[in-house]
């Protein structure tokens, strides 16, 4: 089904008609029939993450991405520990994109030392950089599409080049673009992966994760996924597969009215600055025009200080003060007290991550009514 456009694949790629069932059942039984198999890892059971959910659900995530394999985890942060822990050894060493996802940064600076592992943080668009952080033990090149909450633009083509130049693993989070806006593996990453709680279920009721690419490096990563645990259930398999078949639908109309949001934010007095790759003051927005297909749901504007940006969130009636992103409706955060907490305050402030700083997920909502929220919060 190559040849057909996204918006077809996600409502016909990965559906079995199983029993003549036109939408695919649940299978909430653990174990199988035994059947002869090669190894442990293709033993049917649950936990081995292959019932005929999760094998259906990956053959539709992987043809999202473009990507030979995919395989679906508990949790976004599941595919990330998943795909770090699993490829990297004692004595590797990584460079990472500056200004990750907090969860990342814990991860990798809280953990890493125990395992031995060293860790670089880079500039996202600085080429010169990454070769003068480059070792002789480096294995891998961690991008993210668009960053959270700075709404960083990586120049992912320069990325995958300089992954491929120098016999690295290139692994992209592409959990704010989705793939309706980028699609890593045609820019030349090895691995993508994903918050599927995000955009790829969109409905705020899921916990998912999910790592597409390589057949070789998901096949390394298969047996590591299933000792460390990190199992989606198979009713939330059946959600999140669910929830993939609108997600273009949902995309295009987050990226209109984050479009509209952002532009009426940038001109509201109250507001010291706005975070949108889709505006011209973006110092991306070049490449983003390049690499993404739209601009996304995702923006973040600053107020004066966290005490207005509490009052804000508190005041609006549509934007939801709450943490995650993804979801038809608008959320909001400030990602000084959840996502980016870990931080040190000094991190943060070298970041430009400042008290009142407010994350927006911008929801399917009427785009008038939403500027009209802010607006009256604003006040």
């Amino acid at each position: 089904m190559s040849q057909l456009t996204l918006d077809t694949r996600l409502i016909h790629v990965g559906e079995p008609k199983i029993l003549g069932a036109v939408t695919l059942p649940i299978f909430q039984s653990v174990t199988y029939l035994f059947e002869d198999a090669n190894d442990y890892d293709a033993v049917r059971y649950a936990r081995l993450n292959n019932t005929p959910n999760h094998e259906a659900l990956a053959i539709k995530l992987a043809n999202l991405e473009s990507a030979e394999a995919a395989v679906v985890t508990a949790s976004g942060m599941a595919a990330i520990s998943t795909v770090l822990l699993g490829l990297l050894n004692q004595g590797d060493h990584i460079l990472l994109q500056d200004g990750i996802y907090g969860g990342t940064w814990a991860l990798v600076v809280n953990e890493f030392p125990r395992f031995g592992i060293e860790y670089d943080f880079v500039d996202p668009n600085s080429p010169n950089e990454w070769q003068e952080k480059l070792k002789p033990n480096t294995r891998m090149l961690y991008m993210e599409t668009v960053s959270n909450p700075l709404m960083e633009v990586a120049d992912l083509e320069s990325a995958s080049a300089f992954a491929r130049d120098n016999g690295l693993i290139s692994v992209v989070d592409n959990t704010f673009a989705s793939p309706v806006n980028c699609r890593p593996v045609e820019l030349g990453f090895d691995l993508v992966v994903h918050s599927a709680t995000k955009y790829l279920n969109g409905h705020s009721d899921v916990v998912a994760g999910a790592i597409m690419g390589s057949q070789v490096l998901l096949d390394a990563l298969m047996p590591r996924l299933n000792l460390y645990g990190g199992t989606l259930d198979t009713h939330a398999c059946f959600l999140l597969q669910r929830g993939i078949k609108t997600l273009s639908l949902r995309v295009e109309r987050q990226n209109h009215n984050a479009t509209r949001l952002a532009s009426a934010l940038s001109e509201h007095p109250k507001v010291k600055r706005v975070l949108y790759p889709g505006l011209i003051s973006h110092p991306r927005h070049a490449l983003a025009r390049r690499i993404l297909h739209g601009f996304g749901g995702m923006l973040s504007f600053e107020v004066e200080n966290a005490e207005v940006a509490a009052r804000v969130c508190s005041r609006l009636q549509l934007g939801v003060d709450a943490p995650s992103l993804g979801g038809v409706e608008t959320l909001v955060t400030r990602p000084t007290t959840t996502s980016h907490k870990p931080l040190s305050q000094e991190a943060r402030e070298r970041l430009g991550i400042r008290d009142g700083l407010i994350r927006v997920s911008v929801g399917i909502e009427d785009a008038d009514d939403l500027i009209d929220d802010f607006v009256r919060a604003l006040q």
